[in-house]
């Protein structure tokens, strides 16, 4: 039976004078490859590019900067749904559709897969290879000395571990961190886009709900108008074609109303969706409501310091640090991997024999592994991690660009809005006083143009409309807007139910206090449990 055989010293200095040689050498093939020695050594002996933040094309201010409606103060988009709108129906579903949305609970589980990944991508930098074996058998020996039996009994533990020479291993995990981030801010745009989505919907219900009730007076007020000419037409002072025509009239308002109900059914049917919840009737849990009053100013910072903080715009830029790490992942390729590899072990015929002095085995020593002939294919695939790191540069760039134009757009249409109801508002008290004039001529019997009260009851109702859409043109524009600078994200308010803020005592004053009862919660206890799921 063999002895364990321990290395001796020889044996070990001629290993550590391997491993030295394999360094230098490798160190010369720095040159075969795209990252120099000195380049080497700075980027703390990896190869590849270190990673910086690359320039994005931002505008330098905003094109209403002039307008005293835009603020130069930073943006306040914390729980900007409550401040701006005040409305504790809006503030339970928002904290209704955080808790329950499936859209955030699967950016949420990718957050929980890239910190999987991160972490097989750490468990690298240590031995790669781990393995214990056993063995037994029975043999039967033939020839001379034929009908022999003896038994073998065998145990190892090996393991194989490769020196994270050039940096391979430690940009995998780069690339690992860069993708949790981005996965992280993914989950932030995902939260961006829940908060206005709940926000449009309910503001297109509360416009609906106001454009349904405004059709019905009109609806009572023509039906008027109608009976009165019939009563006319049997006493002679009116023909049957004004009577048709008032009916007419009458019968066009009135179908404005299963119109205004299937949009609104469609509106309860979409804010249920983002609920997390089967479409159902859910205007008693609403209850009635007007369309939600604005401030007429609105904050909006500086383009650089507004947009830069939009989670998509950071998720592109993460995406991208990720993309960069990949192409020293591919450059390490080039160079020699050096592993340590190293076995340990007992053996014996018997059992016993397993636990006797001298049964033991084992060996050490490095391993040299260089795809020398495979630069074609090594190279190809720095060059199309490279490739693929401009095409994220590129990507990124123009996600800041829609960034701005997306910003731009809101903030007109939240101004122009404000223009045009203020218009349209005038135009709908105009309709309503000359309807007001000419149904008290109608009623009192004067001689009148029976087409001309018609076309006025019909512009009222128009008007009127009008005029609510364009209010809620209003505040669709904010919503627009803080969607647009990535306003919710991160919220500290959206663990829980923002309150309903209080009125302040000074009339004069504009800023709404933040809910109370509420301490912010660190945005680094809220990636702990992205999806909060509520008590179920």
């Amino acid at each position: 039976m063999r002895k364990f055989a321990s290395p001796s010293k020889l044996s070990i200095l001629r290993s550590l004078r391997f491993g030295i040689a394999l360094s230098l050498v490798g160190t010369t093939f720095l040159a075969v490859g795209c990252t120099s020695p000195r380049d080497w050594i700075a980027n703390g002996f990896k190869v590849g590019p270190n990673y910086h933040t690359p320039p994005a094309p931002v505008a330098t201010d905003w094109i209403d900067a002039d307008d005293k409606r835009v603020l130069e103060d930073p943006v306040d988009s914390v729980a900007w749904w409550s401040s701006s709108f005040n409305d504790p129906v809006l503030n339970e579903l928002v904290s209704e559709a955080y808790s329950q949305n499936l859209t955030v609970r699967q950016a949420g589980s990718r957050i929980m897969q890239a910190r999987a990944l991160r972490q097989i991508a750490v468990g690298n930098l240590f031995p790669q290879q781990q393995d214990f074996s056993a063995s037994y058998s029975h043999n039967l020996t033939t020839g001379v000395g034929a009908g022999r039996h003896f038994s073998s009994w065998r145990g190892s533990f090996g393991l194989a571990w490769e020196v994270d020479f050039w940096g391979r291993y430690r940009r995998a995990i780069e690339s690992a961190d860069a993708d949790l981030d981005a996965a992280v801010f993914d989950y932030g745009d995902v939260v961006v886009t829940l908060v206005a989505d709940v926000a449009a919907t309910y503001i297109d219900i509360r416009t609906l709900q106001t454009r349904l009730e405004l059709v019905k007076l009109n609806v009572e007020n023509q039906s008027q108008t109608y009976q009165l000419t019939e009563i006319r037409f049997r006493l002679g002072e009116s023909s049957e074609v004004d009577v048709q025509q008032a009916k007419s009239s009458l019968v066009q308002t009135e179908a404005l109303v299963p119109q205004v109900e299937t949009q609104l059914r469609q509106s309860q049917n979409q804010l249920c969706v983002l609920l997390g919840m089967p479409p159902e009737d859910i205007l008693e849990m609403l209850g009635e409501g007007e369309i939600p009053n604005v401030k007429s100013e609105i904050a909006l910072g500086i383009p650089a310091a507004s947009l830069l903080q939009r989670p998509d715009v950071r998720r592109a830029e993460r995406q991208l640090a990720s993309q960069s790490a990949l192409i020293g992942v591919a450059e390490s390729e080039l160079y020699p991997h050096i592993t340590l590899v190293g076995t340990v072990g007992r053996s014996g015929n018997q059992f016993k024999d397993l636990f006797r002095a001298g049964s033991g085995f084992g060996s050490v020593g490095p391993s040299l592994d260089w795809n020398i002939l495979n630069y074609g294919r090594i190279v190809g695939n720095v060059q199309f991690q490279d490739a693929r790191f401009q095409e994220l540069l590129s990507a990124y760039q123009q996600t800041v660009l829609n960034a701005n134009l997306e910003a731009e757009n809101a903030v007109v249409q939240f101004l122009k809005a404000q223009d045009q109801f203020r218009l349209q508002l005038e135009a709908a008290e105009a309709a309503d006083r000359t309807n007001e004039l000419i149904t008290l001529q109608f009623e009192e019997g004067e001689e009148i143009d029976f087409n001309r009260v018609f076309n006025v009851q019909n512009t009222k109702t128009q008007q009127e409309l009008a005029a609510a859409v364009a209010k809620g043109n209003v505040a669709q524009g904010v919503v627009s807007i803080y969607r647009a600078l990535g306003g919710g994200w991160p919220s500290p308010y959206l663990s829980q139910p923002p309150l309903l803020a209080p009125e302040p005592e000074d009339a004069e004053a504009e800023e709404i206090a933040p809910p109370p009862g509420l301490q912010p919660q660190p945005i680094e206890e809220a990636l702990e449990n992205p999806v909060p799921i509520g008590d179920e």
